[in-house]
């Protein structure tokens, strides 16, 4: 029974290991994903690789029977954001990203419709620390945990699936929306790598634990000297920490 159990988390670990692509080129992404072969299920196409043939890169992905999180964090007016989304579902696409108000939101929401793609809201960037929504002009007293609850909690009233936020936030998240609203959460580095352009990092163990449903992770994966034996490192600790939870 337990090789059973450990099995099952192990696989369920994996589904919620997606990987960015964050790469130069559609070969060099394309390269990585038959290098890592069934051990990711999960990846995200972002804005570096949208011009160089990302959308299509998607599709592909999607034929080779993986799920697609489509990161281009569309902002922009309801009509148009309403449109793009609307576009995506077509693509069967999973996951997308959205900034924005209210109205943006709700745009969103109505494009998705009643297919099976998954809107997420973007709270703050995990390269974004309090300096940084202080410059964007938010008073100092505003601290990012607020600033993250904030838009999270009008995500859940607006029907938006999830929201993009740092492990930092995921508990109060949590308990905020009453565990209604999914979470994605990147900024995640294993011990010992280093944090890079991000300031609100954790490690996969510690975000799961804290009540994570999805870690985005990239360079700690795609640079690494051995990238499907970092991935699967980073599964089993997943699956360790979902046992524990």
């Amino acid at each position: 029974m337990g090789d059973i159990l450990n099995n099952a988390f192990i696989e369920d670990a994996r589904g919620r290991l997606i990987v960015a692509l964050d790469l130069p080129s559609v070969v060099e992404a394309s390269a990585l994903v038959d290098a890592l072969g069934d051990t990711v299920t999960f990846y995200k196409v972002g804005l570096g690789l949208q011009l160089g043939g990302g959308d299509r890169f998607a599709r592909d992905l999607k034929q080779r029977g993986k799920r697609v999180f489509l990161d281009y964090k569309y902002y922009d007016i309801e009509a148009t954001v309403q449109n793009a989304v609307a576009r995506a579902a077509e693509m069967d696409i999973d996951f997308l990203t959205v900034h924005g108000v209210t109205g943006i939101l709700k745009s969103a929401v109505a494009g998705r419709g009643n297919s099976n793609l998954k809107v997420l809201c973007v709270t703050v960037l995990t390269s974004m620390d309090a300096g940084d929504i202080a410059e964007m002009g938010f008073p100092p007293s505003v601290a990012v945990e607020d600033l993250v609850l904030h838009r999270a909690k009008k995500a859940l009233d607006i029907g938006v699936d999830g929201v993009i936020s740092s492990a930092l936030e995921v508990s109060q998240i949590k308990q905020q929306t009453e565990g209604k609203l999914m979470v994605v959460t990147p900024g995640i580095r294993p011990a010992g790598k280093d944090a890079g352009d991000q300031k609100r990092v954790s490690t996969p163990g510690a975000a799961i634990k804290a009540g994570a449903d999805y870690l985005v992770i990239g360079r700690a994966i795609t640079q690494d000297k051995d990238p499907k034996a970092m991935a699967e490192k980073i599964v089993l600790e997943m699956a360790e920490a979902l046992a524990e939870r």
